[in-house]
């Protein structure tokens, strides 16, 4: 091998190894770095698997503590999901407050109802039964306020009732109105709707005939 390339390989090397000098603390850091992301990941998703697993056998036991008529057990079992339950708490809480409905104890499951932080799939459940309920213990304004601005025709239906209950009748009116033009012709719960507007003194809009 030539003197030339000696030198040529040896300058080559030098510079790796002044290289590394100068950046091997980068390198180590940038490596912990993803070591550390890759457990906290690891680390996170058995953490989160875990939560699951035990909101899971919490909403398990509410659910059987609710089939055996047990409300008191039910409740705490309820109330020891924490707010980080998910899916599973907001299931339990609806599961607790119909057993309350069904035993005559509407303030509790208004309260049960109240305390729900939903999950967004869930939201509109939990309002429509927490609305229902305050206009059947005659709060119908609160229940305004629960169903809110939304224009879903199930929450308009409602919100219609809610208005109708605290003797805002042409309010009501331009609610079912609103529920009926939002809402499928074909939909099962329109006839109802339809005897709720009839009922306020307003007039169901004609349907076109089907060719």
């Amino acid at each position: 091998m030539a003197i030339d390339d000696l030198l040529d390989e040896h300058e080559q090397g030098e510079r790796v190894r002044g290289w590394l000098r100068n950046n091997g603390a980068g390198l180590a850091g940038g490596v912990l770095i993803g070591l550390a992301l890759i457990f906290g990941w690891q680390w996170w998703q058995k953490r989160t698997h875990l939560q699951d697993q035990q909101a899971y056998d919490r909403y398990d036991q509410a659910s059987k503590a609710v089939a055996a008529g047990d409300l008191a057990k039910a409740k705490g079992e309820v109330s020891a999901m924490g707010a980080d339950s998910g899916v599973y708490g907001t299931l339990a809480q609806l599961s607790l407050a119909k057993a309350q409905v069904d035993g005559k104890k509407l303030d509790e499951a208004i309260a049960t109802l109240r305390a729900i932080k939903p999950e967004p799939a869930l939201r509109s459940v939990v309002n429509q039964r927490l609305a229902r309920l305050l206009i059947e213990t005659g709060k119908p304004d609160e229940a305004v306020k629960v169903i809110g601005e939304s224009s879903l025709a199930s929450d308009l239906e409602i919100r219609g009732d809610a208005l109708l209950a605290a003797g805002k009748q042409e309010e009501a009116k331009a609610a079912y109105l609103k529920a009926l033009t939002s809402m499928d012709v074909a939909a099962p719960e329109r006839r109802l709707v339809e005897i709720k507007l009839t009922h306020a003194g307003g007039t169901p809009p004609e349907v076109a005939e089907s060719t």
